[in-house]
């Protein structure tokens, strides 16, 4: 989880290869109204994110055979997590943790995406922080992507398979704080 440019998809990615959990890239989730908006420029509103975390929240289901899952989302409000986390108690997050400019610079430098440099401002905004919150193993997202990894799978791997939204599934909601 974190603001557009933090890295969700490349450590998603590779998180989910190291693990051999399925990958589901929560952009590919949008309505296609709400791709318009962010790509004029115009940040998302409750409302249009509600459906999009409510498809989310879907994904989330456990898997019969047991195989975990990666969930790549910005998750930038508390109630969005909490809505996550509605769907799968087991949930946990990795808030990849960067800086604005350090966002603007990597929103700027990524050729083909919808979503506009000018709503960075907005997500850094918009972001509450989940200091505190339990389940939340927080990184610097200017670490090396094999650090990041490194990192998560050392974390999950203790709790075994579940769902997760770049994230972790744990064992009770309070285990890991």
């Amino acid at each position: 989880m974190g603001v557009s440019g933090c890295g969700k998809s490349s450590v998603g990615e590779a998180a989910a290869h190291a693990l051999g959990w399925t990958l589901y890239e929560g952009d590919s989730y949008h309505a296609p109204e709400s791709v318009a908006k962010m790509r004029a420029g115009t940040p998302l509103t409750d409302e249009d994110r509600a459906g999009w975390l409510d498809r989310l929240a879907d994904l989330l289901v456990p898997s019969p055979t047991g195989q975990g899952v990666v969930l790549t989302c910005s998750a930038l409000r508390r109630r969005y997590r909490d809505r996550l986390r509605q769907a799968q108690p087991r949930l946990g997050f990795v808030f990849l943790h960067l800086d604005y400019d350090a966002a603007l610079a990597r929103v700027q430098a990524r050729p083909g995406h919808f979503f506009s440099p000018a709503l960075v401002a907005n997500q850094f905004a918009t972001l509450e922080s989940p200091a505190g919150e339990p389940g939340v193993l927080t990184l610097d997202a200017t670490q090396p992507i094999s650090a990041l990894v490194a990192n998560v799978v050392d974390w999950i791997e203790p709790l075994g398979p579940g769902a997760a939204a770049l994230a972790v599934p744990f064992k009770n909601p309070g285990e890991l704080a």
